[in-house]
């Protein structure tokens, strides 16, 4: 070629070039953060606004804010199909973190002006909850107004995010795939940052100024996060939506059902299968497996001379599917029990959020002389996770890496089980550490007292810390999982479906505390935590957590990991032959 042209093919390549990598992953994890911070902020603390601020007892606080989460971890779900199908990942993030934005505002109104909330209690503490005035309908109203146009957003943001991160580096170049498995830790660095601002800073202004100037922070964060997120948008690799995933998986049931008594071919390799129809040449090919052969048949390609070409197209993708299509669902459905065993753990992460806040309340905050609120007391598994990411992913995972040859260091389910086995020591962890807080209180007098116990609230910090460490494992391993073993198709769902292992984990905390107190008689029942039984509670959570582990372990050894065939070879004819 001439001057002329290597120009010009220059000129065409520079602007992909600089499209993607860790400069576009910068904005992802300022955003990140930013979002993280309020959120966290929130959900370590609104079990007290709800309590001494909106006059609700002890347990409604806590069901209020577990289904609150719950809620919020279920909604990425409607943020993830919107990504796959409609918008870029890029444009969903802005539309729910204006969503969330507006949520925010109106929480920080209802908090700042006393005619939109019911009146202080003239009691309160432990005994005083039966003085106060109970919040009429129009508060509650407004209040979930605020926290589930919160929670719509947040949910979008968790969907579209990662996702949108992940995406700046290419799985299929084996640089950028060891920088993708990098980027979820150092994703999890910056929310832990987030987090770390929040509950200490944020949660400081609140305790010491008001809850309208947290939920107004709270605001200015997320309206700083569009900012940054906006910021990076030159530099992102969009995805193109491909039309709907559930679509997909519900044409793959209803093919195979209708090809049930069709003869199952002798060789597999006569399964449909499309290598290069109107497809873009990175797309990905998913081998078949052997797992669920019954969903094998919407492939089977069957003689249909009488029908037009024109009716077989409209039909064909009810009818017959191809064997990538048929692998994305049943890539789904392995996936299910994995994402089902790790739901109990997310249980116990709530009982940290409540219980373990409302406990805070009991005990001295004062640290080195310096005062700490109870909602600050997370910080304490977020410095550990902060001091810890950094070892694992520079230090751990190269070296593990070397011994086992994976580019992860280790594999996904062998990372999510290491978090599952922490979580139940953490919930031992805390019955021991609530044990004692009773006897201290029964040992000084203080069973009815609201005075703080002489006891410093760093004892909460050893199941903290242990569950920090549960998190860093399995959350991150459960959004690379997810992410990495997902068709092209349907990486923002299945991110989604990540988060909802927290939202089913915050559900079934509500669930779980209510059949608890029936069953045992009533050991959270007493709105007085001196005379609850929590530490049968934490013990209770922890033995599960053990049987759930067990049941992991076997959905964990059944599952097969997707393999992807990168060849382009010919299958026109074959897709003709169906058609026609």
């Amino acid at each position: 070629m001439g001057i002329c042209g290597t120009d010009v093919k220059t000129k065409a390549e520079r602007p992909e070039t600089k499209l993607g990598g860790n400069r576009a992953a910068l904005f992802v994890y300022a955003t990140e953060g930013l979002e993280n911070m309020a959120f966290i902020t929130n959900a370590v603390s609104l079990v007290t606004y709800f309590y001494g601020y909106m006059n609700f007892s002890i347990t409604k606080s806590a069901t209020t804010l577990t289904n609150f989460m719950g809620t919020a971890f279920l909604l990425p779900l409607v943020g993830g199909f919107i990504c796959d199908t409609y918008l870029s990942r890029f444009k969903t993030c802005v539309i729910f973190a204006f969503i969330e934005l507006l949520g925010y505002a109106l929480l920080a109104v209802q908090a700042h002006l006393h005619q939109l909330r019911p009146l202080p209690c003239n009691g309160g503490g432990l005994s005083g909850q039966d003085k106060c005035e109970v919040a009429d309908t129009s508060h509650v109203a407004i209040l979930f107004t605020g926290l589930y146009m919160v929670a719509l957003g947040t949910g979008g943001v968790k969907a579209a995010l990662p996702s949108l991160g992940a995406d700046q580096f290419d799985d299929k170049n084996p640089k950028e795939a060891a920088q993708l498995s990098s980027f979820f830790n150092w994703f999890l660095f910056s929310l832990t940052i987030g987090a770390m601002i929040g509950v200490t800073f944020i949660v400081w202004i609140t305790t010491n100024q008001g809850w309208d100037w947290g939920f107004g922070i709270c605001t200015l964060a997320i309206l700083f996060a569009l900012v940054f997120v906006c910021m990076g948008k030159s530099l992102y690799r969009n995805n193109v939506p491909k039309g709907s995933p559930l679509v997909r998986i519900l044409q793959v049931f209803v093919a195979a059902i209708r090809n049930r008594k069709l003869p199952y071919p002798e060789n597999a390799g006569d399964l449909l299968e499309i290598h290069d129809k109107g497809t873009n040449m990175h797309d990905e090919i998913l081998e078949r497996t052997e797992q669920f052969r019954f969903f094998d048949r919407a492939a089977i390609i069957r003689s249909n001379n009488d029908s037009s070409i024109e009716t077989r197209q409209l039909e064909s993708n009810w009818s017959l599917c191809t064997v990538t299509q048929v692998e994305e669902t049943k890539i789904l459905i392995r996936m299910l029990p994995i994402i089902l065993s790790t739901v109990f753990m997310n249980t116990c992460l709530a009982q940290l959020q409540t219980f373990s806040i409302q406990q805070s309340t009991t005990l001295d905050p004062y640290i080195l002389g310096f005062k700490v609120p109870g909602p600050s007391i997370p910080v304490i598994p977020l410095l550990f996770m902060f001091m810890l990411i950094p070892i694992y992913d520079r230090v751990l995972v190269p070296l593990a890496r070397k011994i086992t040859g994976i580019p992860t260091g280790i594999r996904h389910l062998q990372r999510i089980g290491i978090g599952l086995v922490l979580s139940a020591i953490s919930m031992a962890v805390a019955g021991i550490v609530e044990t004692h807080r009773k006897s201290v209180a029964i040992q000084h007098n203080m069973v009815d007292s609201i005075e703080p116990l002489p006891m410093t609230v760093f004892w909460l910090g050893f199941q903290y810390a242990i569950f920090g460490a549960a998190d860093m494992f399995t959350l991150v391993g459960i959004l690379e999982f997810f992410y990495a073993e997902s068709s092209a198709g349907m990486k923002s769902l299945s991110t989604a479906i990540s988060w909802c292992s927290l939202a089913f984990g915050y559900f079934l905390s509500t669930v779980v505390v209510e059949v608890v107190n029936k069953v045992s008689g009533g050991w959270l029942a007493n709105n007085n935590l001196n005379r609850d039984n929590l530490n049968y509670f934490y013990w209770l959570l922890s033995g599960i957590s053990v049987v759930n582990f067990g049941l992991y372990l076997v959905c964990a050894s059944w599952y097969k990991y997707k393999k992807v065939e990168m060849k382009q070879s010919d299958a026109e004819g074959k897709l003709e032959m169906a058609r026609v």
